[in-house]
């Protein structure tokens, strides 16, 4: 008995790693979507490691020996990317600027996919009422255009500040609950198509039968046979969100200084984009790249766990 409940478990062992082995060598066809992984883990961990990757504090004035301050500073050994017109270091400020941003969107991401999905799964499990007031609370809210919204919100609740935060941590918390709360309607109507073929499947009748309650099978059994597309979802989400920060930030509705994100650091360099244009660049193109990595690699994904697809 024993050596047949130990078979049973190594050949599901050897399913799990051959299915895991399956998605590995799909997504590594993609050779864009594989080098837009390795600069996205180089940008993380260095945005991660700022305190000891940044040679100077980002909100810190550098002096010379005379007392002056090194404002403009051309990239140098110093300096590797300039200092900006109050004397900080670039480099230092891009660093720090990127934990916050992508910080943000890795909380918001997680928190409006996870929200989604269950939404998404009781709408399309239990069906009927349920169903039609989620989907029409859904459409509305597709509906409506998502910067204005944006702009709205964030200037209604600029400068309220929450118990225990700084005012620029407050504005980051209050950014990332708006992100949040427009921010998960897609993945909830990719579970329902997903919930909805799979509620009459033999397995679930099974998980029923062995009194398995409704909430245990959506959550068991209904989500993690439906996870692949929310995969999908979130890394493609992941650079929208970080458009969207950089976009209010830029226009000065998002988090604000001393605190560094790529969209205020655009915003406080764009009268030096002519006569320093790198300074301008540096947060543009980190923007860039890092959202086109997500969009690679989500493509990818995509392809990688499409079942559909020969090996």
């Amino acid at each position: 008995m024993a050596v047949a409940e130990l078979d049973r478990e190594s050949l599901a062992n050897v399913k799990e790693l051959s299915f895991m082995a399956v998605v590995w060598n799909r997504f590594r066809r993609h050779k864009l979507a594989v080098g837009g992984m390795v600069v996205l883990v180089v940008i993380v961990l260095a945005c991660a490691l700022a305190p000891i990757v940044a040679p100077y504090d980002p909100i810190v004035i550098n002096k010379d020996e005379t007392g002056a301050i090194i404002k403009n500073a051309p990239p140098s050994f110093q300096f590797i990317m300039g200092t900006d017109n109050i004397g900080r270091d670039v480099f230092s400020r891009l660093l720090y600027a990127g934990r916050i941003s992508l910080l943000i969107a890795f909380i918001v991401t997680i928190i409006a996919e996870t929200i989604g999905a269950l939404v998404g799964a009781i709408s399309g499990f239990f069906g009927g009422w349920v169903d039609d007031v989620i989907q029409r609370t859904v459409e509305f809210l597709l509906t409506l255009p998502l910067l204005p919204l944006l702009l709205a919100f964030s200037a209604l609740l600029r400068g309220i500040t929450i118990s225990g935060l700084p005012q620029e941590w407050s504005s980051a918390v209050i950014i990332a609950a708006i992100l949040i709360i427009f921010g998960w309607m897609g993945s909830s109507r990719l579970m329902r198509g997903m919930v909805l073929s799979l509620r009459n499947q033999e397995f679930t009748e099974a998980a029923r039968a062995m009194g398995l309650g409704n909430f245990g099978i959506i959550v068991r059994h209904m989500i993690p046979n439906a996870l692949a597309p929310i995969i999908v979802s979130a890394t493609l989400s992941l650079g929208g969100v970080i458009i969207y920060e950089s976009a209010l930030s830029f226009l000065g509705f998002g988090i604000q200084p001393p605190i560094p994100t790529w969209g205020n650091m655009l915003a406080e360099y764009q009268n030096d984009m002519w006569t320093q244009p790198a300074k301008v660049f540096y947060p543009g193109l980190s923007i860039f790249v890092v959202n086109l990595s997500f969009n690679y690699m989500g493509d990818a994904l995509r392809d990688a766990l499409d079942p559909r697809l020969k090996r």
